[in-house]
């Protein structure tokens, strides 16, 4: 990603572009996105109790979803899902022009999160660890990250959330704190 589009950029730059430097945007959200969704799955698949009936008896083309399928698919949807439901705050709050900003923003924090989940990966799988005691610590670990990222969305220097207060506190319950108890739901219940 980095080579193709970002101009032959390292890490450090990336992180470090601004936005008017900033091109494939989109592109590049997308692709950090799913890199995400691969690696939380991943990590987490092999902790979801089962896969529910309903979702096993849909077999298309002959396949039937396994654990890592059904937590990816459930994770893809959920961040689908928010980035819609995300986009249509902004339009409805009148912030629209900040959507790209917004987009850049947070790229740059799940690129972190993504090379800290693919270290999380291959230390789970290639060395020797404790299962039972390693979700405790990715729960511990998914915490930090979700309140650091409430942290980075409300004091970044782009100001990418609205700056009236009650935006702010719509924002992170509606699309932070229900859609994370949703998947919750769904994937452990």
């Amino acid at each position: 990603m980095m080579v193709s589009l970002h101009r032959d950029s390292n890490i450090r730059t990336f992180l470090q572009q601004e936005f008017s430097d900033s091109s494939n945007g989109f592109v590049s959200w997308t692709l950090v996105s799913l890199v995400v969704c691969l690696t939380s799955s991943a990590l987490i698949s092999q902790y979801i109790p089962i896969v529910p009936k309903f979702i096993a008896e849909v077999q298309p083309f002959g396949l039937q979803l396994n654990k890592f399928g059904f937590t990816f698919y459930c994770i893809v949807l959920f961040y689908l899902l928010k980035a819609i439901l995300s986009f249509l705050f902004y339009q409805s709050v009148g912030f629209s022009r900040r959507w790209p900003m917004f987009c850049f923003t947070i790229t740059r924090f799940y690129f972190v999160l993504s090379l800290i989940l693919i270290v999380l990966c291959i230390s789970h799988y290639y060395f020797p660890t404790d299962k039972a005691e390693a979700l405790f610590y990715y729960l511990i670990f998914f915490a930090i990250a979700f309140i650091f990222k409430l942290f980075y969305y409300l004091f970044h220097k782009n100001h990418i959330l609205p700056t009236e207060w009650y935006y702010k506190f719509l924002y992170i319950c509606t699309l932070q704190f229900i859609p994370l108890t949703a998947l919750w739901k769904v994937l452990f219940f």
